[in-house]
């Protein structure tokens, strides 16, 4: 049996998981994940056999102790040939870090893993009122807005505006002329300016759920189309229903429908 542990963030660890997750069933190895044993209650997953509390410290105290061993991935896409003995020859053992390389088979097995990561009844239940109680649209656009620690990472190259998330919307309607559509905007600014895109969106049905991370999650998986920074997040909303997603690499580029890509692309190109 394989735990699987990461120090990421929550679609972080879905993604990371996934890909040991598509590396053991194609191996005949059980896997689990630490992460969702204990953290992030929102999807099927956590509340399967083996995902608790007690298989978390488990784990961790006998890797920590070295009773079992550890395949930490910790170099870009390494040759994998050893540690990949050592996850099949172990009876248990721990895998860690983010560069598992196994992105065929997490395409191969997407099917599976999405109904890992079902969303709990009490993340979909509101996500659907919320949903049934906006106006009649023919699209629904989901934007995340990814602010806290992307004003320095990669010195902060996917650090928007409100500004330049508004310009991204307009763009995006200009491109559906015609069409009525409800934008969803999720993030994790609290000084996010409602009152800017209000204004500068007049004519635009807006929601501003702040769910907490599963519902907003769920909400933009059920978007038409997704538009945000780079980011897991909007990848793995995007990984449900196979979403056309726009990762903004450069907000002073204008937004054309080639913009918009498919999960099973994207998956080849996490930063």
């Amino acid at each position: 049996m394989i735990f699987v542990t990461d120090k990421g963030r929550m679609c972080n660890n879905i993604l990371h998981y996934g890909h040991v997750y598509a590396w053991g069933r194609e191996h005949g190895v059980k896997t689990i994940s630490m992460r969702f044993a204990y953290k992030y209650p929102y999807f099927h997953i956590c509340h399967t056999r083996h995902h608790n509390f007690l298989t978390y410290l488990v784990a961790k105290y006998a890797a920590h102790w070295h009773l079992i061993p550890t395949v930490d991935f910790r170099e870009v896409y390494p040759d994998t040939t050893a540690m990949e003995r050592v996850m099949q020859e172990s009876r248990f053992c721990l895998v860690t870090g983010w560069w598992v390389p196994w992105h065929d088979l997490f395409i191969k097995y997407k099917k599976e893993i999405i109904r890992l990561f079902a969303f709990t009844d009490d993340v979909r239940e509101p996500v659907g009122r919320l949903l049934a109680n906006t106006p009649a649209a023919d699209l629904r656009l989901g934007v995340h807005i990814r602010r806290g620690d992307y004003r320095i990472w990669h010195d902060g190259k996917f650090f928007f505006t409100d500004q330049q998330y508004i310009s991204y919307i307009r763009q995006f309607l200009a491109l559906h002329p015609g069409r009525r559509v409800n934008v969803f905007i999720c993030g994790n600014d609290p000084e996010l300016d409602q009152a800017l895109f209000r204004e500068q969106l007049p004519d635009v049905h807006l929601e501003f759920p702040n769910g907490n991370p599963g519902e907003d999650l769920c909400l933009l998986s059920a978007c038409d189309y997704l538009i945000g920074a780079p980011s897991t997040y909007t990848l793995i909303a995007s990984m449900y229903h196979d979403l056309p997603l726009c990762w903004i690499m450069d907000a002073n580029e204008p937004l054309t429908e080639a913009h918009f890509k498919h999960f099973d692309e994207l998956i080849y190109h996490t930063l």
